[in-house]
């Protein structure tokens, strides 16, 4: 017998999206399995124990109260790369606006249309062949003028999404169809808000079949031992966790979430009560994500309302907006594409772009959507396909624009004259199960984790073996490095007021901001024995350059690989150096110290990066190769070439592409990718991940190639190391 419903009440408001919320508001807390605190590293057998670096002249001890504070890292660029990437975005912007407005007839129009379907193609790569769905209800529920069936269907081999079919009652023929994705809601598809949705939709004459997104509702990923709670939290957490690692391997969520609904549809379209000429797509925050995603990749919808999502690239990037893994398609930005494409991927089919006054995600951002659209579909004949509601509240679907989307699908459907929300009935999350236990592990699914290691293992096993050449150019073409970044010129720089009183290990220091790119500086010191405001000293064929893991001003301090350089380094001149988004250029934005949260700032330009096709570890080694063009323009033709953690990855890859490094020393370097792809708890950071490089080469390969440069590689990290200090 059917759970009984919870008591009747009147168009229940729909909360905001709480999880994805809560991670904007409460940033202070930080991911499980991704701390910000030290790591505790094991010896390798044969490796050296560094001893920790002196200070170049100990201040006398004095007995006070209190101990002396710590210094604090020296951090004198913070916004750079905030301004950088803004600078980026909005150059793109300016670039597509004016390719937009220069659509001036119906057929500028249709070749627009038929250019972002092939962008977006693109840039979410080729589909998976469709397997047997092996669709299956384990559960009908009856009520009033509906019935619930809940579905679990496979959208790829052993990969199970549960949802929830709402399907009118007493009434003949066949009725229009939708498909309903979720937002960030702990319970997926039994949010109310979503199941409101849903039911009103049922309610009016649809059929909607709403899912669960992955990580979320029935479809946790990382189950805590021995209980059904995630061991992450579910939603965000669970998306950033499976999705960075997916890049590895070539993959992205967002293609994952979207196949999903474009699967669910194949099921909705197996149902002899559904009109397939008539088929919605509608979700909210992440589901609106999914809405607009799928808007561009399949043609079969015929209409769509996109709900607290869609803004612009721009606007997102401007306020410091982090959105999820999903969020941030792959090249997206490179190929021109913004959000406003994906809708026109459809026209001129009818559009309504659902948005709140008070949402974090830009309304502003929706206005100029709707504008780019409302001019494109003017030229294809249907300006009235194309509309925008902006609703009085914060973000979530609520009831105002529940009843904004049932009267636009109305409009397009003929199925209601209502234009309000009818009475629902909120059911128990237990009722819209479609598993006994309330999640899909109990059918020992896959997991997006396990198929990723699975993948990653595959490429193992089937990628050619890189060497010499070839390894040059796929590690060129896998880090997107630019012309610029493998120039020979030289680049300019500054020379920064000195800071006293690091206690380095040296009598005195220079700083030298070196422009690597436009807007961007690699912050290089060199140490002296004497401090200098002058450009450095010419001459001395030989030179070290440290690559600092986290801050090289307290690298220079603290840590014992840089102690010993400088003691075996006794008439070399010798160099630490901060790539861009560490140390000196740490951004301070995406809130109050969010560095490293899950939402935080460095997760939040290596995302950025992605869509731009300019992997965050690409741009990095490319300050790093422009450093060295710049120490040979000083006379060092001979660099003994050093890194550690983060560093020790661009030390690696930069060692790899630059003649001028000769020697190559290592510490804590990350031991291979394919560690990280196959380890679900692995602790790396996002802008570390090289997005595809599974198809092509691991790091094992590079250190192989660097043994010619007398490579030391003292006490490599593993997948869970990476987070450490």
């Amino acid at each position: 017998m059917a759970d009984s419903p919870s008591p009747s009440h009147s168009s229940p408001e729909a909360t905001p999206d709480s999880p994805r919320r809560e991670f904007l508001r409460r940033a202070s807390l930080g991911l499980v399995g991704l701390p910000f605190a030290p790591a505790f590293l094991s010896t390798a057998p044969g490796a050296r124990i560094l001893a920790a670096a002196p200070a170049a002249t100990p201040a006398p001890v004095t007995t006070t109260a209190a101990a002396s504070p710590a210094l604090a890292p020296l951090n004198r660029f913070p916004r750079m790369m905030q301004e950088w990437l803004v600078n980026q975005v909005r150059t793109i912007e300016s670039q597509q606006n004016e390719k937009r407005a220069a659509l001036k007839t119906q057929a500028d129009a249709e070749a627009y249309v038929a250019s972002v379907r092939e962008r977006i193609r693109t840039c979410f790569g080729p589909e998976p062949e469709k397997s047997p769905l092996n669709a299956k209800v384990t559960r009908t529920v009856e009520r009033d003028t509906y019935r619930i069936e809940n579905v679990i269907f496979e959208s790829r081999p052993g990969l199970f999404v549960t949802g929830n079919l709402y399907v009118p009652l007493g009434r003949t023929g066949k009725m229009p169809g939708v498909i309903g994705v979720c937002g960030h809601s702990l319970n997926g598809k039994a949010a109310d808000a979503y199941q409101s949705f849903a039911q009103g939709l049922a309610r009016l004459g649809y059929v909607c079949f709403i899912i669960d997104p992955i990580g979320q509702g029935e479809r946790f990923q990382y189950l805590a031992e021995g209980t059904l709670k995630s061991r992450f939290s579910p939603g965000v957490s669970e998306h950033i966790q499976s999705g960075n690692q997916q890049a590895l391997v070539g993959e992205f969520l967002g293609a994952w979430f979207a196949w999903d609904g474009i699967r669910a549809l194949d099921y909705l379209l197996t149902r002899p009560e559904v009109d397939p000429k008539q088929i919605g797509l509608t979700g909210n925050s992440g589901g609106g994500t999914q809405t607009t995603w799928i808007c561009g990749l399949d043609p079969r919808f015929t209409m769509a309302a996109p709900a607290c999502f869609v803004t612009t690239f721009r606007r997102n990037a401007e306020n410091e907006l982090p959105a999820d893994t999903e969020q941030c398609p792959p090249a997206a930005l490179a190929l021109g594409l913004d959000h406003s494409d994906f809708l026109a991927a459809m026209a001129p089919k009818p559009v309504v772009i659902v948005a709140q006054e008070k949402d974090f995600f830009d309304v502003r951002g929706s206005m100029e959507a709707y504008e780019r659209l409302k001019h494109l579909y003017a030229l294809l004949g249907k300006p009235e396909n194309i509309q925008l509601h902006i609703g009085s509240d914060y973000h979530g679907y609520s009831r105002e624009n529940r009843e904004a989307m049932y009267r636009f699908f109305n409009k397009v459907t003929g199925a209601s004259a209502v234009t309000s929300e009818p009475d629902l009935v909120i059911e128990k999350d237990e009722t819209l199960w479609c598993t006994t236990s309330g999640q899909i592990s109990e059918l020992k699914p896959r997991t997006v984790a396990s198929l990723t290691a699975e993948t990653a293992k595959q490429l193992a096993t089937t990628r050619p073996r890189l060497t010499g050449a070839k390894l040059v150019e796929a590690v060129k073409s896998t880090l997107k490095l630019t012309a610029e970044a493998l120039g020979t010129t030289v680049p300019d720089y500054r020379i920064l007021r000195p800071s006293s009183g690091r206690k380095y290990p040296a009598k005195g220091s220079s700083t030298y901001a070196v422009e690597t790119v436009p807007g961007i500086q690699a912050l290089v010191t060199r140490l002296y024995d004497a401090s200098l405001v002058s450009r450095p000293p010419q001459g001395g064929s030989k030179a070290v350059l440290y690559v600092a893991h986290r801050s090289a001003d307290a690298e220079l301090r603290s840590e014992p690989l840089v102690a010993e350089l400088v003691t075996s380094a006794a008439d070399i001149a010798v160099y630490a150096c901060d790539v861009r988004g560490v140390g000196e250029s740490l951004p301070d934005t995406c809130g109050a110290d969010q560095f490293l949260k899950p939402y935080g700032s460095d997760y939040f330009l290596a995302a950025h990066s992605i869509m731009l096709d300019r992997p965050y570890l690409g741009q990095k080694v490319g300050d790093l190769l422009r450093v060295i063009a710049w120490l040979k323009a000083q006379g060092h033709q001979d660099i003994h070439l050093a890194g550690r953690g983060w560093g020790a990855l661009a030390a690696a890859f930069a060692a790899l592409l630059s003649p001028a490094v000769t020697q190559v020393t290592l510490k804590n370097a990350l031991e291979s990718f394919e560690g990280v792809a196959t380890t679900e708890d692995y602790k790396w950071p996002y802008a570390a991940l090289l997005p595809g490089v599974l198809k092509q080469f691991d790091l094992p390969d590079v250190y192989a190639a660097l043994q010619g440069k007398k490579l030391e590689n003292l006490e490599p990290w593993g997948a869970m190391d990476g987070m450490g200090a």
